[in-house]
């Protein structure tokens, strides 16, 4: 078992004197970099100037930088924009302004692994990647609790790295509920590999598949939106708190019994061996190499399919359907 780092192993006393900069104030900037402050951190942000980001910003009380600026002001730089642009904005406004002794963190390893950022000899790099949104980053910091993190070191040029992220991750609220370390590789493929296969990739084809299936059969929109997709925020919820097991204990005695029995048979040993290979697509760099050539390329094949899925009946009946759902807003 991983071992676990709690508040008692991470001294908020090393983020002392240091200016941390926030890169990018979008989905988790504006969680960490709120979080920092509210920890006693002097924290700066950027964004792009004018943008609704910078906006945001303005109105939670921060005054922003441009990224080059903000670099410069600074001893601890987190680079939190999206993965397609981090690497543009590490060669214009981080990299000119890094000095020896700086630490550059990420919230995710993909262009650190995949050689789209490649950090001078004399800085620590390590990341500190929350397993949750920033909105709720933050709300687990209000409540007193927090959204547990992983660490990972890249390079110690001062020795002081895994410290240095550690108490990073107690002043996000990642040490209240638990950190644990890994590197750099391990957290950027089996991210990559939970999103297209499990998370969302394959949570989101199989509710359209059973959905369709239910519609060819002649079954009502409604009644198909509710078995395949409404009602699974429930089943989620029950795993999320208690497991599998616990899920099952909770359900029917029919429910639990058609999941044992009918799951399998769904979930395929060709469905497995498709996730083999996707693995060993993110493992090799190909999907990467994709990736980065579809933005190249102002992604035709993200925008196509995108479209294409938007116009689904699934989309149109839980419009309405959650229109009718006041507790939902």
């Amino acid at each position: 078992m991983a071992k676990m780092y709690y508040d008692k192993d991470a001294d908020l006393k090393l983020l002392k004197g240091k200016r941390i900069a926030i890169i990018g104030y979008g989905i988790q900037g504006h969680g960490q970099a709120q979080n920092l402050r509210d920890s006693g951190m002097d924290v700066v942000v950027s964004d792009i100037k004018g943008s609704l980001n910078w906006k945001k910003a303005v109105k939670d009380g921060f005054q922003p930088l441009e990224a080059a600026e903000a670099v410069k002001k600074s001893d601890i730089i987190q680079i939190l924009t999206q993965d397609d642009v981090q690497a543009k904005v590490y060669r214009e406004g981080v990299r000119p302004g890094l000095k020896k002794g700086n630490a550059l963190v990420f919230s995710h390893g993909f262009n650190i692994h995949y050689g789209q950022i490649v950090p001078p000899a004399d800085i620590d790099v390590f990341m500190v990647a929350p397993k949750g949104p920033g909105s709720l980053v933050r709300d687990m910091f209000l409540k007193g609790g927090g959204v547990p993190c992983l660490l990972a070191i890249h390079q110690d040029y001062t020795g002081k790295a895994k410290k240095l992220g550690l108490a990073y991750a107690k002043a996000i609220g990642g040490t209240r509920a638990g950190v644990i370390l890994t590197t750099f590789q391990e957290e950027t493929e089996t991210d990559l590999f939970g999103e297209q296969t499990v998370l969302c990739g394959g949570v989101s084809e199989l509710i359209r598949a059973g959905f369709d299936t239910l519609i060819e059969a002649g079954y009502q929109p409604e009644i198909a939106y509710f078995e395949c997709l409404h009602e699974l925020k429930l089943i989620v919820d029950m795993i999320h708190l208690n497991g599998i097991t616990g899920m099952r204990e909770r359900v029917s005695d029919t429910a639990e019994y058609g999941d044992l029995t009918r799951g399998r048979r769904i979930i395929t040993k060709e469905t497995r061996a498709e996730m083999k290979k996707i693995l060993k697509e993110v493992q090799s760099g190909e999907f990467a190499r994709e990736w980065i050539m579809e933005n190249r390329v102002s992604r035709p094949v993200l925008n196509a399919l995108s479209k294409k899925d938007a116009q689904h009946l699934i989309e149109k009946v839980g419009k309405k359907l959650r229109g009718m759902m006041s507790w939902l807003k």
